[in-house]
């Protein structure tokens, strides 16, 4: 697969599929990418499980946090790297060594690595390379037009709103 472009389907599928996600590089820091992206997805749904060894034992958004991947009862479906490419390595090579294997490697913004990419790809394992899960959630909810951003989506179907409380988009939705 080449890993300079993703289609929209095959986005879409994935957040669509996944229901557990290890963030590795998870932060107890309000400010840092890595705890706003943890909170997001928490909101919409998915079961964020932070994996920081600094904080182990400890609770990230009511969320336990593991020292490593292994460390996590249950299986995976998603491992999302916060952390930088050279360390994302190290980090596919951990998750290709759990049973079952997850079926995403999702590596953040900035973060690509092809020799890991290509080694957990031969494993069958989708991988995901310099994107961010919370700004493909929203953008392909729509949710991402509230703020005036072009999600380059066009699209007569109204949207869904995902529940009570604040409002929010889903891409849980008929036809998509």
């Amino acid at each position: 697969m080449t890993h300079d472009a993703y289609p929209d389907s095959l986005i879409r599928d994935i957040l669509k599929s996944v229901k557990r996600i290890a963030l590795v590089g998870a932060s107890a820091n309000e400010a840092r990418p890595s705890w706003i992206v943890t909170k997001y997805l928490i909101d919409r749904g998915y079961d964020v499980i932070p994996v920081n060894p600094g904080l182990a034992g400890q609770t990230i958004l009511g969320k336990t946090v593991y020292a490593a991947l292994k460390d996590i009862p249950g299986p995976i479906d998603m491992v999302e790297i916060f952390r930088n490419s050279q360390a994302a390595g190290p980090i596919t090579d951990e998750a290709l060594a759990l049973d079952p294997l997850p079926k995403v490697i999702w590596m953040q913004l900035s973060v690509r690595n092809d020799e890991a990419a290509a080694r957990a790809e031969a494993k069958g394992v989708t991988v995901i390379m310099n994107r961010c899960p919370k700004i493909e959630y929203g953008r392909l909810s729509g949710e991402i037009g509230w703020q005036g951003i072009n999600s380059r989506i066009l699209s007569s179907k109204k949207p869904v709103l995902a529940g009570k409380g604040f409002q929010k988009l889903t891409i849980h939705r008929p036809g998509t």
